[in-house]
């Protein structure tokens, strides 16, 4: 019988020699100092507060530890090998150095402990309620009360702001109080975290090892590799560009055209195919529907960097007039973000005209259905929209 020779090399491979446990002291002062980082490919930030609040508890009263962090160790920098590397929460890109842990798989889980340990504008409003025994997230623009206590201030890197809290806070600083709350800051510090190692694996390798770590329910998609990518040029998509879409969304109040968490970034994205066709002069095709089907992340990544931030402004610029002629002319709020993308669409190919025929895009806006429509209908739709015709 032929044995495989891969498979002789593999039974003399054993990754879990390479496991070890760090605390999250030492693991914040790693991410605070840029040795620990982020793969380019990863997506920002996804956890919501809540989340965030819910590790904070879990890690103060779980019966059993978290779930490992999975790192690649940068020993090899050469382009070939590495994958360019970015910061946690602002996502700057760092130089490349032998040593570097690039974190796979953990991202939110850091971050929300990272956020606490530099007393983050994000996490101002979490407490630690002494009466409920427990963390809570008390609203923005809300002060916290006798019994509460940021955890910025908390679980700070820096041991004196709690010391210089309590002198300035009487009802915490009581020995009693004082003592559980040093007591709960000594835990989180020294909260052990398993850390799982590999060594310059690929992007591809790293990938795979991040969707079987999640089962395949958060695989990292081709949409936020490519955008991510963009960062190399100087450009970051979410903070320039999807966080921007959003927000304006949710000032106005609708937020709902959102239907879970993921469609936050693809809706935004899908918006630009309007502005690509523009920019590069091409005809309207029918598979540049401003629908998630139709996403044209390579593209938009095709367009040259200066082209690319200029999609940005048509689009959101046209989002702006989409709010203005809803909002204007007593409309409902739009149960879906499609009514949103096709009239940006619709407002990015007319931009240069001085004035736009409203009593039309009423017409259209009140007499649309986008319930049970397939790709097919929706992109005859869009197109008809396009056209000026109902």
């Amino acid at each position: 019988m032929r044995i495989h020779p891969r498979l002789k090399e593999n039974v003399e491979l054993n990754p879990t020699k390479e496991s070890s446990q760090e605390n999250l002291d030492l693991l914040c002062q790693k991410i605070d100092s840029r040795v620990i980082t982020l793969p380019l490919y990863q997506r920002d930030l996804s956890w919501t507060t809540q989340k965030s609040v819910d590790l904070l508890n879990y890690q103060l009263s779980g019966k059993s530890p978290v779930s490992a962090i999975s790192i690649n160790v940068i020993d090899e920098v050469s382009d070939s090998v590495a994958v360019p590397q970015v910061t946690f929460i602002n996502r700057e890109l760092v130089d490349l150095k032998s040593g570097m842990h690039s974190v796979v798989d953990g991202q939110q889980r850091l971050t929300t402990n990272y956020k606490a340990y530099i007393d983050s504008e994000d996490f101002k409003s979490i407490v630690l309620d002494l009466c409920k025994g427990k963390f809570v997230y008390i609203g923005d623009n809300t002060f916290p009360q006798n019994n509460q206590i940021p955890v910025g201030i908390l679980l700070n890197k820096d041991g004196k702001k709690l010391t210089e809290y309590l002198k300035t806070h009487k009802s915490l600083a009581v020995f009693e109080v004082q003592d559980i709350l040093v007591k709960v800051r000594n835990k989180f510090k020294s909260y052990y975290y398993t850390i799982n190692k590999a060594h310059d694996l690929s992007e591809e390798e790293q990938i795979r090892w991040f969707e079987v770590l999640n089962n395949a329910g958060s695989r990292v998609s081709a949409v936020q590799m490519g955008l991510s990518k963009l960062r190399m040029y100087g450009i970051d998509v979410y903070t320039q560009y999807t966080h921007v879409f959003v927000e304006k969304l949710k000032e106005h109040g609708f937020e709902s055209v959102f239907d879970k968490e993921t469609t936050k970034h693809t809706y935004p994205i899908c918006a630009l195919n309007a502005a690509y066709e523009v920019i590069m002069g091409t005809p309207h095709s029918n598979n540049y529907c401003p629908m998630a089907s139709d996403v044209r992340v390579n593209a938009i990544c095709s367009m040259k960097a200066s082209q690319i931030l200029l999609s940005f402004k048509y689009t959101l610029d046209a989002l702006d007039k989409v709010i203005d002629f809803i909002e204007n002319n007593d409309l409902d709020i739009p149960s879906r973000i499609d009514y949103i993308n096709f009239l940006i669409g619709y407002f990015v190919f007319y931009q240069r005209e001085d004035k736009v025929d409203e009593q039309f895009l009423i017409n259209w806006y009140n007499t649309v259905n986008f319930s049970n429509s397939s790709n097919t209908e929706r992109r005859k739709i869009y197109s008809k929209l396009l056209s000026k015709t109902l």
